[in-house]
């Protein structure tokens, strides 16, 4: 087994640029920090290169971790977790995973959730959880939004984008395909001229397209659905933070699933 003591060994000053987007881009990783992502990550089988921990990690992980190959793993210093961690009190074990080739999917079925121009990673990374938890079939990330690997999008997600496609595609593509499939794709807007989101029965199969915190679903999206709903603000507020309209609506388009 490996062991880097030093914040200034070559392979850490790597792993220190994946936290931003043109490292990973560069290198085609990204970092997950803590034992449930790691976990996770090998569980589904993610393309995991390194394992990481320091002292702390092997007094709590040490059995999980002595069933693995000593050539991924790489014990450090409290000095070196704490300079890769990005956490107050570092959890002990980092993962550094490659970044898949994207897999194409050619039957389109099911539910999923496409993301326009959603800027903030903590909403992305909630909504790709939820779409999860709620059986869709997989999300589409359309342009503008949070890199899905940026690692306030990862703990967000929690391990979902193990568990199902996270698909960089334009949106207008998408809904030409689901289209085709006979597929109903539906936009979300706060407008008189939208749909009450109760009056949509629960589908089979359906799109659904969340927009940009601020603006929302862009008009040129929204022209190409079949239909545009909205879920109804009763008090004062503006607005409903576009992750909670999303968890409302995900399990109501997929409710005739669990009935």
């Amino acid at each position: 087994m490996k062991e880097i003591m030093s914040n200034k060994n070559e392979l850490i000053k790597k792993i220190r640029k994946l936290y931003k987007k043109k490292g990973r881009e560069e290198a085609r990783r990204y970092v997950i920090e803590g034992f449930h992502l790691v976990e996770e990550a090998v569980r589904f089988s993610a393309p995991v290169e390194w394992i990481l921990f320091d002292e702390r990690g092997r007094k709590e992980w040490g059995e999980w971790l002595s069933q693995y190959d000593d050539e991924k793993l790489i014990f450090v210093s409290q000095d070196v977790m704490k300079s890769l961690s990005e956490l107050p009190t570092p959890q002990g074990i980092i993962g550094v995973v490659a970044i898949p080739d994207e897999v194409e999917v050619n039957e389109l079925q099911g539910h999923w959730l496409a993301l326009d121009n959603v800027q903030d990673p903590g909403n992305v990374g909630t909504m790709i959880r939820t779409a999860d938890a709620a059986g869709y079939a997989g999300v589409i990330i359309g342009e503008g939004t949070a890199d899905i690997y940026n690692s306030k999008v990862l703990r967000a997600m929690q391990g979902s984008h193990f568990h199902l496609p996270v698909l960089r595609k334009k949106i207008e593509m998408v809904i030409d395909s689901f289209k085709s499939k006979n597929i109903p794709v539906f936009g979300t807007k706060l407008d008189e001229k939208a749909v009450h989101y109760t009056s949509v029965a629960p589908k089979q199969n359906s799109c659904l397209i969340m927009g940009n915190e601020g603006q929302g679903v862009s008009p040129e999206l929204l022209d190409q659905t079949d239909q545009n709903i909205y879920i109804p603000i009763r008090g004062e507020a503006e607005s409903l933070n576009v992750a909670v309209a999303a968890g409302i609506l995900m399990y109501h388009l997929s409710n005739g699933l669990y009935r």
